[in-house]
């Protein structure tokens, strides 16, 4: 148990290495206005802190920087909610205020805010494509050999799929084909998209087109995707400004993880807390370190769930992350309530 003196020190350290990046020594403790203890006083609590697991000490300084125990033991106990400033709701709130502005955008505009709030990495997991239903399909000519397939689900997310038309096919077997596709799979969920296309489809489009074989090939190859998770990042060269990672080889793994949008969506979805944080090695991947994430749950509608996320060093704003990812979460929640 840490007593209320050793609980002031280890919190002063923390917070001081965050802003500074540089080992906190007695002396610049004992400056503190709060604090009123000698340095001799505050060397021997910082000693018992380190050998109890708190604090570190580095090579090159005679400070010390918090350990990952330390961290832990901050979040968990030490962190005071912080207010945000005026100006940061004002950013949060404008991002959502066009109502006509489709669901991808706004996720992605939400990812750029909080990159540039907080100078980190942003990551933010949509809700699961494939629990969706269908509710419109477009096919949109680009020229004679090619098209744009557009998927408007009822969530409202939509899906831009390029295919190529086959040679044979003219405008109005494309149309006949368009039309088929919106009649029979107007509210089929996607995850259930091949199934329908590979039977009832299938038939009608057999029936109804000339080269029906290679119609249904590029049919399918517009709309079926293996991506069932979709990764909005900003300000991924973020990480470049932090000066724990001047060491390109840690920069260009951690950016190796990044893009492995399979083994981000498993992490991010991870985990019941509204809001969680991973400090340092409780993340699973080794690239990820010295890092720490923090994520936050948002609800698209009554059941999709989909995971805010900041990535950034251990040395990372706590109360600060944890208070914007609690407002933008809110936020995005609320304002997709009242659009879907």
């Amino acid at each position: 148990m840490l007593t209320d003196r050793q609980l002031l020190i280890l919190q002063v350290i923390i917070d001081d290495f965050i802003l500074t990046a540089q080992p906190v020594g007695s002396r610049s403790i004992s400056k503190k206005e709060e604090i009123t203890h000698s340095s001799a006083t505050i060397r021997n609590e910082m000693a018992d802190l380190e050998e109890m697991g708190f604090l570190e000490k580095t090579h090159s300084s005679s400070g010390r920087v918090p350990s990952e125990k330390g961290y832990r033991f901050y979040v968990d106990h030490l962190l005071s909610p912080l207010s945000l400033s005026n100006q940061e709701l004002r950013t949060i709130r404008h991002a959502f205020e066009d109502k006509m502005m489709e669901f991808e955008r706004v996720v992605q505009k939400s990812a750029g805010i909080l990159s540039e709030l907080t100078n980190y990495t942003s990551i933010i997991l949509g809700p699961e494509v494939f629990e969706t239903k269908l509710k419109q399909l477009q096919i949109v000519p680009l020229n004679e050999h090619s098209a744009i397939a557009i998927l408007v689900t009822d969530t409202g997310h939509v899906e831009h799929r390029a295919f190529n038309i086959p040679v044979e096919m003219g405008n109005s077997q494309l149309e006949k084909m368009v039309n088929i596709l919106n009649d029979r799979l107007y509210g089929v969920p996607l995850v259930k998209l091949y199934e329908k296309l590979q039977s009832e489809i299938y038939e009608l489009v057999k029936i109804h087109t000339d080269e029906h074989e290679h119609a249904f090939s590029y049919l399918q190859a517009a709309l079926l995707d293996d991506h069932q998770s979709k990764l909005y990042i900003g300000g991924k060269t973020n990480i470049l400004m932090q000066p724990e990672f001047k060491d390109l080889e840690k920069v260009r793994s951690l950016y190796s993880i990044i893009e492995q949008e399979t083994q981000m969506a498993d992490l991010l979805r991870s985990g019941e807390q509204d809001v969680l944080v991973r400090i340092g090695q409780e993340n699973p991947f080794d690239a990820m370190q010295n890092c720490s994430l923090i994520t936050a749950r948002y609800t698209l509608g009554n059941e999709q769930v989909g995971t805010i996320a900041l990535l950034g060093p251990t040395r990372m704003e706590y109360n600060r992350v944890i208070s914007l990812l609690d407002v933008l979460s809110k936020q995005m929640t609320n304002t997709f309530r009242g659009w879907y």
